[in-house]
Order: structure tokens, then sequence, then C-alpha cells
């Protein structure tokens, strides 16, 4: 699918990755870019700039989800392509707070059951529509210190292949962007909290991976993968769990001990 001409919604558009594709699609000639964010100010930053529209949303409350969906359908008659993208970070395994969890549970994964709960119908009425999700590498390859972000991340990515089978041969497209590292506010929070360089050495700025996601639109690829080297290790996990791993301990050992 190509972007030009295409009604847009981005989620967590404000900064980072969504603020890079929005400004993205709207380079790509999309016919409008709906800006979502709980950011109110920021959202509406990025779509002056971008000449879209902004729309305050916590894709956490299902009804702000429907909310959303039900102004861009008033305003412009369809939904196109929505990329889900807001996502949370929370550190630590099953000892973090049970309101983090539940709090990362419903951003990371509901609020993706949400916005396909309410965008699907139209979609599949047309025969035609995309949703992105953005999932992270974690969803392939989990975190060896945030267990919240790599569990939810993993359900993410386990919704939207349940998405391409069940809707798959009636028009719907659907993507997973995965990178490691890029450069925004949570991998800079992730770097202070851990205090190790282990995917800022590698990440990319937010306009490359918004780069890589035009072309994996293009391309209609279920993984769209910034960082290749994701795919690899995602192969070695396959060919060999037991031994993944354990150089999954090792690499925490290493870490753990660096950040000493």
């Amino acid at each position: 699918m190509e972007v030009a001409d295409r009604v847009v919604v981005v989620t967590g558009a404000a900064r980072g990755i969504g603020r890079a594709l929005s400004r993205r699609f709207a380079g790509a000639g999309a016919e409008a870019v709906i800006v979502a964010d709980t950011d109110a100010q920021g959202a509406q930053t990025v779509a002056r700039e971008i000449g879209g529209s902004a729309i305050t949303c916590d894709v956490s409350h299902e009804d702000e989800v429907a909310g959303l969906v039900e102004k861009v359908l008033s305003a412009h008659g369809r939904i196109d392509i929505f990329c889900s993208n807001a996502g949370i970070a929370v550190a630590g395994g099953p000892e973090a707070a049970t309101a983090d969890w539940q709090r990362i549970w419903d951003v990371n994964l509901m609020s993706h059951v949400f916005v396909a709960r309410h965008v699907l119908p139209g979609m599949l009425e047309r025969k035609e529509g995309y949703l992105l999700g953005t999932v992270s590498a974690a969803g392939l390859l989990n975190h060896v210190f945030a267990a919240p972000y790599g569990v939810t991340k993993a359900a993410a990515l386990s919704f939207f292949e349940w998405l391409a089978i069940a809707h798959g041969d009636e028009g719907l497209r659907v993507s997973c962007l995965c990178p490691q590292g890029v450069k925004t506010d949570m991998l800079a929070t992730e770097r202070r909290v851990l205090g190790t360089n282990f995917l800022t050495a590698g990440a990319l700025e937010p306009e490359q991976v918004a780069d890589v996601v035009v072309e994996g639109i293009r391309n209609e690829r279920f993984l769209i993968l910034p960082h290749p080297e994701v795919a690899e290790y995602f192969n070695r996990k396959a060919q060999d769990y037991d031994r993944w791993l354990k150089g999954m301990r090792r690499l925490r050992a290493s870490l753990s001990h660096g950040s000493k």
C-alpha cells in the first residue's frame, strides 16, 4: 500500500517514533494525518507542523479509542492506515507493582485490541485497510531486564499475528514494527535507569525508522525490522531455544556487571 492519498492515524505521535511517522506520512502525500496523543499540546504542535489534525487520546481507555475513531470517520469518512504506536516501559520482574503491570498491559496490549475492535469493521467492509503496530524487537527476543515490557510486547506481536491470520484474506494488511534501540525519550530513560549503553550504541534516529516503515508498508511486510540483525537473532532463537536462553543469560550478566 502506498501512503499517498491515504487517511492515516498515528497514536503516541507527539514525540519519538510517532512524531517521525506523522512527519514522514505527511511528506509522502497522505490525504490526512491525525496526530493522537495524551499530550494535547505536543500533538497540536506536530499537527500544525505537518498540516494535520490533533486529537487527545489515552489509548489505554477503550472509550477514548472509540472516540478517536469516530472523530476521524466523521471528518474523513474512512481510516486507511492506523498506526497503533503508543507504548510505555516498566522495568523489573514479578516484583514490579501490580498497578505497573496493569498499566503497561493496558497500553502495550489492550490499546491494540481496542483499536482493532473499532477500526476493523470499516476496513473489512471496504475490504481494504492497514494496521501497523509498534511492537519492538523485545516482542521477538524479550528484554533481559524488563519483564513487563518483554511480556506485553510479545503479547502484542501475537495479537497482530492473529489479525493477519484471521483477516489477511479479507483485505486487511498488518505490519509489526520491531526496532531495537531508537533515540527516543524511552531509550534515554532506560539508559539512565539501567546504566547501560547496550541499545544506545546502535540506536537509530526516529526518522530513519519512519523511512523503513514507509518502505515496509509499500511492500506489505508483516515484520518491519529497522535493525536487520534482529531477524538473525530471531532465527537463532528458533533454531536452538536452549542455546539462545543461555546466550541471553550471559548478556544479562554482562550488562549487570557493566552497570555496577
